[in-house]
């Protein structure tokens, strides 16, 4: 077994000052639909975006895809299972990759607080 590691940080201010200088533009290119009505009705909505922007780039330097090129925002989708814990699902290219690399499972966790969010993403790859 082989396991890839991903781990982002990112202050609030920068989520809250993008969803107000491009309210809808920004929103919508970042987040699915559940993500947005997840966070929207939230006492702390920005830190709960923040932690789903940083779950995304966890996610992306896990599988090594820095540049983004093939891959929209929304192909990584941060939900919630039934007993709280966070997952993802993914879609598109990131799901092509998942398939072509043996990834067999993508486990992830973020926190948040008034000022930061971070999160961390593990795959899981049989053997090589």
């Amino acid at each position: 077994m082989k396991i890839e590691t991903g781990i982002d940080l990112i202050e609030v201010e920068r989520i809250k000052k993008a969803v107000k200088r491009w309210p809808d533009k920004f929103i919508n290119r970042i987040f699915t639909k559940s993500e947005i009505e997840y966070s929207k009705n939230k006492k702390m909505k920005y830190e709960h975006l923040a932690a789903r922007f940083a779950t995304k780039e966890a996610v992306l330097k896990a599988f090594g895809q820095g540049t983004r090129r093939y891959i929209r925002w929304k192909d990584i989708e941060v939900s919630k299972l039934v007993s709280g814990k966070p997952s993802v699902k993914i879609h598109g290219f990131i799901k092509k990759l998942k398939s072509s690399n043996g990834i067999k499972d993508i486990s992830i966790s973020m926190a948040h607080t008034k000022y930061y969010a971070v999160a961390s993403c593990i795959l899981v790859k049989e053997k090589i």
